[in-house]
């Protein structure tokens, strides 16, 4: 059945604007971005097949790259584009309300605060850096490299370079484990230790290195792994 064809009230958008959006299933919520449906199904069975590929989970959406969306049957660019935006914006507002103007970072809980909006819902392996003053108060926050669904570059020259120029005393590293995981890899510990020793040189201090899953982390510090 077409959309036009339903009645009033099971249309996502017209139901929306009746009753608001928290009455809508995330299925009629993904149906609004797409728009449309394609090759006999309409827009709602396109999203309801979406959701179903990622075992009716909305934050395994929310984690699809533009190319992984694309091979959803029905998703062309256009509407992988308008998902993937979607989902950015929520992620940046969810991120904009855990920040405030000045924030001290005094504790692995802190810095999992401000980096679980950027890195909880990934499908790939990303790394992020937290910039500190010598107060341990947030100068800044960013991403510094972006890997493949296993696997990260630390780029330790990188970070030295923008931790000087920030004028940062301190660093917290974090990086995310799209397999649930949190639990650090050899590789991991390694590039941990070789980036402890080139910030050394520096005499900036790596405080931490926390390693984020969908709903978990691991703290270097925690487990006094950054006493290397």
């Amino acid at each position: 059945m077409k959309v036009k064809e339903m009645s009033l009230d099971e249309r996502p958008r017209e139901k929306m604007l009746e009753k608001g959006a928290d009455a809508l299933s995330n299925a009629e919520l993904l149906a609004i971005m797409l728009r449309t449906g394609t090759g006999g199904m309409n827009v709602i069975e396109t999203a309801r097949a979406l959701l179903a590929s990622c075992g009716n989970r909305i934050n395994e959406v929310a984690g699809l790259s533009t190319d992984r969306l694309c091979q959803i049957k029905g998703i062309g660019p256009g509407k992988a584009v308008s998902i993937a935006a979607a989902f950015e914006l929520g992620r940046r507002c969810a991120a904009e309300a855990a920040r405030e103007e000045h924030t001290s970072v005094s504790s692995p809980k802190a810095a999992v605060r401000l980096l679980f909006p950027h890195l909880r819902d990934l499908d790939h392996e990303e790394c992020w850096v937290l910039f500190l003053n010598r107060a341990n108060y947030l100068i800044s926050k960013e991403r510094i490299t972006t890997g493949s669904g296993d696997a990260t570059l630390i780029d330790i020259r990188t970070i030295i370079r923008r931790s000087i120029e920030k004028k940062a005393s301190g660093i917290i590293l974090a990086h995310n484990h799209p397999s649930g995981n949190a639990m650090p890899g050899k590789a991991d510990i390694e590039e941990t230790a070789r980036l402890k020793k080139a910030l050394n040189t520096c005499d900036i201090v790596l405080i931490d290195h926390i390693v984020i899953a969908s709903k978990s982390y691991y703290s270097f510090s925690d487990e006094e792994m950054c006493r290397f």
